[in-house]
């Protein structure tokens, strides 16, 4: 690594926008953010962006939050004070607290950092890399800031490559052969291909690089506009492209793979289907996302627990797991669990299935109960003998079944089911 490199990084700030609610992820976000939900058996959605941050090097952080914050402020707390400000490092959380004004909570992505000006400008940085709180990836962002300053870009965002015909649910950005991006379209019925290849297209991750200088005049004239809506990819993005130099960032430029041939990993585990899916790849074989990789680990918050356990041995009576990820301070007492993910502190009991099935920590599952391709929340305890996943009527009857067969169960859907039987 470069000392230039690094000295870019030192120079920087990641402000995280985790304001959003996720409301597309149903129940699961009535009671957290959605970069607060649960993912991989032990983190949170969120920790990934901090970990990118963290991992290239950036050592000043801000979290900006907003909808139902509680638990992703105590994770964030508890998991990632270790920055030591002696050492001129940071990590503020950042709640909308009508800081400008009364009745001025975050009207959206741009006023978020416009509001906390003054505490971007004590960090002393010259630039800021903006984040979404709310995917899952691994990427090195000091390369992303090397390529901002090397093309002297007023704005660097960072691109997927995806298949044409499935870029209109992104910000699309059409470039020239430099990749300087010539125009910006949200959600194109037609999107536009890369020059170099016209088969797909560059699709806005939501990460932005810009000089600070440059962003806090462009913050301040925004405030004043009575006719922006302050966020940055219907606002500031397009006025840039239009006025200014905007830069696409290609996300396999700076994706960090364990394996030279791995596949860039990106996800928006923003729909129950994508997040149980999301979570359930990660129980295959070879999985694309590596979380075993020690050279650019996940950090979080992890509760101290006993090791799995796992009991009983007889024939109709087994604890076992198979093509599983088992978290923690898990019991698994003679239940069968085939192709799941369980997060810590799960307790499973005799003569119970699991197949296909994500659990999120503290969940109880009582005897003979039988939950197939099932998301089950935070602290449900399962009755005994409860069947999902075999009869979708009945499951519609008291929990939300996605278009593609997977369950959600929480603890108020078993409870009105309780009352009502």
């Amino acid at each position: 690594m470069s000392s230039n490199t690094q000295r870019l990084a030192s120079r920087s700030m990641a402000f995280v926008l985790a304001g959003g609610r996720g409301s597309r992820l149903k129940e699961l976000t009535d009671r957290r953010a959605k970069p607060a939900v649960y993912f991989g058996g032990k983190t949170r959605i969120i920790d990934f962006a901090l970990s990118n941050a963290l991992n290239s090097g950036i050592r000043k952080m801000a979290i900006a939050t907003q909808y139902k914050a509680h638990s992703l402020i105590r994770h964030c707390q508890r998991g990632w004070s270790f920055f030591r400000a002696e050492r001129n490092e940071y990590l503020d959380i950042l709640p909308a607290s009508q800081r400008t004004g009364p009745d001025r909570w975050y009207l959206g992505t741009a006023d978020a950092v416009a509001q906390n000006i003054d505490i971007v400008d004590s960090y002393g940085v010259d630039y800021i890399v903006v984040l979404a709180g709310d995917h899952i990836y691994k990427m090195d962002y000091e390369i992303m800031l090397r390529q901002h300053v090397e093309t002297g870009a007023d704005v660097t965002i960072g691109c997927l490559t995806v298949p044409r015909e499935e870029a209109a649910a992104f910000g699309v950005m059409a470039v020239d052969g430099n990749d300087r991006i010539t125009n910006f379209l949200e959600k194109p019925a037609d999107p536009p291909g890369t020059p170099d290849d016209p088969t797909v297209a560059l699709a806005s991750m939501g990460i932005y690089v810009f000089s600070w200088p440059f962003l806090r005049e462009l913050l301040l004239a925004d405030a004043e506009n009575k006719d922006s809506t302050h966020d940055f990819g219907n606002d500031l993005i397009p006025a840039i492209v239009k006025g200014g130099k905007a830069q696409a960032h290609r996300f396999t430029d700076s994706c960090v793979r364990s394996e030279p041939d791995a596949p860039a990993y990106w996800r928006d585990v923003g729909t129950v289907d994508a997040f149980w899916k999301a979570n359930l790849d990660l129980t295959d074989f070879a999985p694309d996302l590596d979380l075993w990789d020690r050279t650019w680990p996940i950090w979080t918050h992890s509760e101290h627990v006993p090791p799995a356990k796992f009991i009983h041995d007889s024939e109709d009576r087994r604890g076992v797991a198979v093509s599983s990820l088992i978290a923690g301070g898990c019991i698994i007492s003679g239940t069968e669990v085939r192709n799941s993910l369980l997060h810590t502190m799960v307790h499973t009991n005799s003569f119970a299935a699991l197949t296909e099935a994500v659990v999120l920590p503290y969940v109880y599952v009582s005897r003979s109960a039988r939950l197939s391709k099932v998301v089950i929340d935070r602290g449900v305890h399962i009755p005994e003998g409860l069947v999902v996943g075999e009869d979708p009527v009945e499951d519609a009857r008291w929990f939300r079944v996605t278009d593609t067969g997977v369950t959600l169960i929480t603890q108020d859907m078993l409870d009105k089911r309780a009352a009502a039987t």
